[in-house]
């Protein structure tokens, strides 16, 4: 059986994911095989496996600072919102149904025997597992049958790290309130404390480090710097929803719905200089972008009534009938048609009239495309022609079925209308010839010339892994960290 180690956080976004994709990157520098593991995620972002199986696109960042594929037993439990009160719930990597919040919770204990399948058939094949806990180990009045945070390392038997952010403040009530809170047995799983996002001189923090070591009895295994990274986040608490990043010549908006997924389909930007994206929820912020992009969404019908209903509707519809280049991706794509129908009310039911960009309509049915595609662009006019024929590579994970007459974008559907265009494909970007190939021809319209290189986003993020890596390595008792997955709990 293999080692294991649990990271767990005072709250959501303290930086588990990523600490967790760093330990992952580290294990393989030391000639380890590892696997990261998280039993629950929730998440709009995933990503489709080899296999044709969705999980967070979390776990598969942690495999990839593996150096492995990512499979569904890295994430046998994702949950994706659909409203404020419910969620679509996969299991292995296939859509289970749609469940209230209140049914899930009186569920969960139906997933522990395909959370304990999993990790075992994980743990048979690595040498150590690099787990990950959700947001909080002490909401009160969710801790029953707990699957993802103490109870899974309880059921398990795998120590734990409690990490949180002092970047946000009040990091000796977060660590010490969370610590103080667990059961006397839960709390003796807990064998060290990491302050994460630190920013300034280090030395400074020394009183700090004793106090928390003196109330909690536990070792503080490292004081990780606030990092700036170019390291897709797991949701929609990413930081890069907030505010543009970079600033530059070229302005990329992206709309954020409310139900907005896979964001991180446009992180291949942030790759260029001179390029800036930003996210616009309010018409007035939309200004005379050089792209817009209408981004995936766990709610297409919903989300489109919420276009409409804010303006945001007549102001993309205002852009396109001025000319300017328009892109949508999976959700985006099915509203930038004329038609969303969900007879089968697979997300809210009913109908509803799309922004009629593009010739198509969209049908929901219960069957969820999931799968890993690659191919080429078609001949294209209008401005998307600089995307002719340039190849790609990626992955559809959707519920609808689009159909139309006008011109194919790619050799696996997709369609575009003059300055109009979109697909199913997430990561259609991600290659440096289709990203090169955008930039060029964006900065051409402005009479200017791209003098930068362009990278696939696989081999930049992968730079990025080992950055965060160095980093982290630095900044953590790593010796002391083996020395506890070896005694174990």
């Amino acid at each position: 059986m293999s080692k294991a180690i649990m990271i767990q956080g005072t709250m959501s976004g303290v930086g588990k994911s990523l600490l967790t994709a760093a330990l992952c990157r580290i294990f393989r520098q030391d000639g380890y095989r590892a696997a990261p593991f998280k039993s629950q995620n929730m998440a709009l972002n995933s990503y489709i496996t080899p296999d044709g199986l969705e999980i967070g696109r979390a776990q598969a960042l942690q495999a990839e600072a593996a150096g492995i594929e990512p499979s569904a037993l890295m994430n046998p439990i994702l949950l994706k919102p659909t409203t404020d009160i419910g969620s679509q719930v996969i299991v292995n990597g296939k859509v289970r149904g749609n469940m209230r919040a209140a049914e899930y919770f009186r569920r969960k204990k139906d997933f522990l025997p395909d959370i304990r399948s999993a990790y075992e058939q994980l743990s048979a094949q690595y040498d150590i597992i690099a787990v990950e806990g959700a947001g909080s180990p002490v909401e009160l009045n969710l801790k029953q049958d707990d699957i993802v945070n103490m109870g899974l390392a309880q059921m398990l038997r795998i120590p734990v790290l409690l990490v949180g952010d002092i970047d946000c403040g009040g990091v000796f009530a977060q660590l010490l309130g969370t610590f103080s809170l667990l059961e006397p047995e839960e709390q003796a799983f807990v064998k060290g404390l990491i302050v994460n996002r630190f920013r300034g001189d280090r030395r400074l923090f020394t009183d700090g480090i004793s106090i928390l070591e003196q109330k909690s009895g536990l070792p503080v295994l490292g004081v990780v710097p606030y990092m700036i990274h170019d390291l897709e986040d797991e949701d929609s608490l990413s930081q890069r929803l907030d505010k543009a990043q970079n600033t530059g010549i070229i302005d990329i908006a992206v709309i954020r719905f409310p139900k907005i997924s896979n964001f991180s389909d446009f992180d291949v930007f942030l790759q260029y200089s001179g390029v800036s994206v930003r996210y616009v929820t309010k018409p007035e912020q939309l200004g005379n972008p050089d792209l817009l992009i209408l981004p995936g969404t766990k709610s297409t019908i919903s989300d489109m009534q919420w276009m409409r209903q804010t303006g945001m509707e007549q102001a993309v519809l205002s852009l396109a009938g001025r000319g300017f280049p328009i892109f949508g991706i999976c959700g985006g794509y099915q509203m930038l048609g004329a038609e969303i129908a969900d007879p089968d009310k697979t997300e809210c039911g009913g109908s509803i009239r799309g922004l009629g960009l593009l010739p198509c309509q969209t049908v929901f049915h219960s069957d969820k495309t999931q799968t890993r595609t690659e191919g080429q662009f078609c001949e294209i006019q209008g401005f998307f022609s600089c995307l002719s024929h340039a190849r790609y590579d990626g992955y559809e994970v959707h519920m609808g079925m689009t159909e139309t007459e006008a011109s194919p974008l790619t050799d696996r559907g997709g369609c575009f209308c003059g300055s109009i265009g979109g697909c199913y494909v997430h990561g259609i970007f991600d290659s440096a010839e289709v990203s090169g190939a955008l930039i060029r021809a964006l900065y051409s319209a402005k009479g200017l010339q791209y003098q930068g290189a362009a990278e696939d986003r696989r081999t930049h993020r992968d730079r990025q892994l080992d950055c965060l890596a160095d980093t982290v390595r630095q900044s953590l008792d790593i010796p002391k960290i083996y020395q506890i997955m070896e005694a174990g709990v």
